[in-house]
């Protein structure tokens, strides 16, 4: 080990938040990013996110955190609704002095566009990071001194020591390098979006002005609420479990099982439903944990190495905190094999136990008849004060790298 490593040349391969949050990471240890993006120009799809006090914290260490803070809003509560009484279950307060103790940093709610911008301008202005668009890995080749990546319609490569493969839930590079076939399809959709919060009305208007963060819990769906952007937008997400899921075909997961789904939830729920967007269905994706995150000079990073389900809010706020490890690991260690393999070590057990705990929080969410009227009477019994049980996946993991 070397407490001053060499600067390694190192490709990111994916320029959503887990790519950049790499990138950004991995040149403020010292070294060299060259960050290559499928996409003609960078951009991110998709409405609101959850950031926990574990994402707060992995972007303060990354040196962005302010600048997210200045669109993020940070919610007052956490808020389990009954989507078919109407009724509170239960609710966490997020400003109290029991969290600042325990948690030091804030719970935040943000547009995935600006967290997004956010990395990317930091990105942007690292004298060490280059970033290129429109360039699709088609598959990677390494020896024993680097790696090298070919690319869709050209005859370029691009040679690098090493190789950070950040490129999703469907990623190529893992595809190639672990081979475990497709994701697995929870047979969950979601129709999610945001929208003015002027455009809030009645009952829906007062849990907008709240700021809370708001989960409405039914048998087989949910609808999750939030402002983000200083408050302007107010993001909504509807999930189901569809009755006509099929592997080979997207007629499933439509507007109208939405709406039957929806039929008896409670009044505040039902006025929600038309001001969700429909123009994209998401359908749900998992994998089940690996422990091949690194494969000699080529690492995992973010939903290429543990895609999880929604249902803890931890999909970005992971992939952040592997982003600082990472970059932690290629501080420290003059080999980047042994850097990969320490950051894996650190990393897999935390990924593999939230990945897993995310499909068992989505079946208690889920829950009908006397399984939710149960789940409703254990919430209801924790104070707004007790952590407990959510502890240690807003605890981020110690920030100790060991040799591989």
């Amino acid at each position: 080990m070397s407490l001053t490593p060499a600067p390694h040349r190192i490709a990111v391969v994916g320029g959503g938040i887990g790519g950049l949050a790499a990138a950004l990471s991995i040149a403020r240890a010292g070294h060299h990013v060259t960050l290559v993006e499928q996409a003609a120009r960078f951009a991110e799809i998709g409405a609101g996110l959850q950031l926990a006090p574990n994402a707060s914290h992995a972007l303060d260490d990354l040196g962005v955190l302010g600048a997210v803070r200045r669109t993020a809003v940070a919610p007052p509560r956490l808020v389990m609704m009954d989507a078919l009484s109407g009724d509170e279950v239960a609710s966490l307060d997020l400003r109290s002095a029991a969290y600042t103790r325990r948690f030091t940093y804030p719970y935040l709610v943000t547009h995935r566009t600006d967290l997004h911008a956010a990395l990317l301008s930091a990105c942007q202005e690292h004298p060490s990071v280059a970033l290129r668009t429109g360039h699709t890995v088609t598959h990677a080749e390494q020896d024993g001194s680097g790696v090298r990546l070919h690319f869709a319609g050209t005859s370029s490569e691009l040679t690098a020591d090493a190789v950070v493969a950040a490129d999703g839930l469907h990623s190529r590079l893992r595809r190639a390098l672990v081979g475990d076939g497709e994701p697995v399809c929870s047979r969950y959709v979601a129709f999610r979006g945001a929208l003015p919060t002027d455009r809030m009305t009645g009952r829906m208007s007062q849990h907008a002005a709240s700021e809370a963060v708001m989960v409405w819990a039914g048998p087989r769906m949910h609808l999750v609420q939030y402002p983000v952007r200083r408050g302007e937008l107010y993001n909504q997400v509807a999930v189901f479990e569809s009755d006509h899921y099929t592997p080979d075909s997207d007629a499933w997961g439509t507007e109208a099982e939405l709406e039957e789904r929806f039929a008896g939830t409670c009044r505040t729920v039902r006025d929600a439903l038309p001001l969700i967007a429909r123009d994209r269905r998401w359908p749900l994706f998992d994998r089940l944990p690996t422990d091949k995150w690194v494969h000699g000079r080529i690492a995992l990073l973010g939903d290429a190495a543990h895609p999880m389900l929604q249902y803890l809010a931890q999909g970005a706020c992971q992939a952040l905190e592997d982003a600082v490890a990472l970059g932690r690991a290629l501080g420290r260690f003059s080999d980047p094999a042994d850097a990969f393999a320490a950051y894996a070590g650190q990393r897999r057990e935390r990924a593999a136990r939230i990945q897993t705990g995310a499909r068992r929080f989505g079946e208690i969410c889920h829950l009908e008849g006397m399984g939710a009227t149960l789940r409703n009477a254990l919430f209801a019994s924790r104070g707004p004060d007790d952590f407990d049980d959510v502890s240690w996946v807003w605890t981020p993991a110690p920030a100790a790298v060991t040799a591989p």
